[in-house]
């Protein structure tokens, strides 16, 4: 029974984050996502479970809609012969947030294949992304920045 309940998630991943609880709980949706899983649109809108003392968008849940997709978008590109974690991140506020705010990820099969090359090459990449989370009038609310970190699992710790 576990089995299958875990392969539907891996094959529905994008409909399975939505009852995620963290997700579910900050009123975080998947909007879109492309099958081939390079393209990602989450939207969260402004509830009162989600706003923070002044009203506006709590920054917690503005960071934690953007955190883990590029993890997942490498993973599910690169295969399982390799291993992705996030390494680091940081969000920059730029004004408050209101009404349903969006962000979009994206990830081109040139920059697959630099990660992929790059893993080959070295003992570990930790390729950098950036993300703007938007507001209805598509102005930028805050710009969260991802460093993971990717090898080759058959590349040991001391890198041979």
């Amino acid at each position: 029974m576990m089995q299958k309940i875990s392969a539907w998630i891996e094959d529905n991943l994008d409909r399975a984050m939505n009852f995620y609880p963290p997700y579910f709980g900050a009123g975080v949706r998947i909007a879109e996502a492309d099958d081939d899983f390079r393209y990602i649109r989450v939207e969260m809108p402004l509830r009162f479970y989600n706003r923070n003392y002044v009203g506006t968008h709590f920054g917690g849940s503005l960071y934690s809609m953007c955190d883990p997709f590029y993890m997942l978008m490498l993973l599910k590109n690169l295969g399982g012969d390799y291993i992705v974690w996030d390494r680091s991140a940081s969000i920059e506020f730029k004004k408050p947030g209101t009404g349903t705010v969006r962000a979009e990820f994206e990830l081109t099969e040139e920059r697959i294949d630099t990660i992929r090359q790059q893993a080959e090459q070295n003992r570990k990449v930790e390729p950098t992304f950036h993300v703007d989370i938007l507001d209805e009038e598509g102005d930028v609310v805050a710009t969260v920045e991802k460093v993971l970190y990717v090898r080759r699992k058959d590349h040991d710790a001391a890198g041979n």
